[in-house]
């Protein structure tokens, strides 16, 4: 049986060390709040007190953390972990985060000899809790080979993006894609409203017409047309507005650094901005439809 350290247990973190758990893996677990800690604790994961005390004999390591400045931090920091990882393990960032850092981190475990993945999240909460998240790959094919089956246990869908960083291209744009989708969906189901139409029956006719898209099937964003989405729930739970503003940042860093024009981006970018200053940084970012309700 394969021990994983796994660092990092927020929204994301916490039920996907818990699907490695219920696939019967020896998971030891570190995160900065100690209470992060309990519920897994009490399923068979091992707390930790420390991040390096975390990789200490493990095979594999996995980190979930929320930003570029800690995952370089953790493996690249003064007090990094980067030098004390067994070359024979092998490394799984699966945070949202810079091309640039994940390239530069995983630089720095090939100089080690250490085998290193970049493999952001596509699926929100209930895709952690469900363990039908989809993995976007980067780095080399054979090193997600031996990673495959740990990734099978707390998703459904694997793909291979490309080398190092690649994966978090492929996430940057499908982030910026779903927040143009989901501000645009939120937008229209608002004008309807306005002139007098139920968002329910409006969603239906979207659904099954030109309009439809990922918002509209499975994560409407009008309260009382579907349930068990954030929008039923005061849209607490799920991917945070603050989260899609610091993808959305990336992807304009991204734009920067290649020279390509993402008008819808930086729209939506600026809108999801507008919406987070009004205090809504620690709603569901489908809360984006308030921005149209609100007068």
């Amino acid at each position: 049986m394969k021990k994983i350290g796994f660092i990092g247990l927020g929204n994301m973190g916490r039920p996907m060390a818990g699907n490695l758990l219920k696939a019967n893996y020896e998971v030891a677990v570190y995160d900065i709040l100690p209470e992060a800690m309990k519920p897994l604790t009490e399923v068979g994961g091992i707390a930790c007190n420390n991040a390096r005390e975390v990789i200490s004999g493990a095979d594999v390591v996995i980190s979930m953390l929320p930003a570029s400045q800690q995952v370089e931090s953790l493996y690249l920091g003064d007090e990094g972990i980067m030098p004390t990882i067994d070359p024979s393990s092998l490394v799984i960032d699966c945070s949202t985060i810079s091309p640039a850092i994940s390239r530069k981190v995983a630089g720095a475990a090939q100089a080690r000899g250490i085998a290193m993945l970049d493999a952001p999240v596509s699926g929100g909460v209930g895709g952690a809790v469900a363990g039908s998240l989809t993995f976007i790959v980067g780095g080399q094919e054979t090193d997600l080979d031996k990673a495959r089956s740990i990734l099978e246990s707390m998703g459904s869908n694997i793909f291979h993006a490309g080398a190092a960083g690649a994966g978090q291209v492929a996430k940057i744009c499908n982030n910026m894609l779903l927040s143009v989708l989901m501000s645009g969906t939120a937008e229209a189901l608002q004008l309807g409203v306005n002139n007098g139409l139920d968002a329910k029956v409006l969603s239906e006719i979207m659904r099954k017409s030109s309009g439809a898209n990922w918002a509209l099937e499975v994560y409407n964003p009008y309260p009382g047309v579907m349930e068990n989405v954030p929008a039923a729930n005061n849209y607490d739970g799920g991917f945070l507005v603050d989260l899609m503003i610091k993808d959305l940042g990336l992807a304009m860093e991204s734009a920067l650094a290649t020279e390509s024009s993402i008008p819808l981006g930086a729209l939506a970018r600026n809108l999801y901005r507008l919406h987070g200053s009004k205090g809504a940084g620690d709603k569901d970012f489908s809360s984006i439809q308030t921005l149209f309700t609100d007068k």
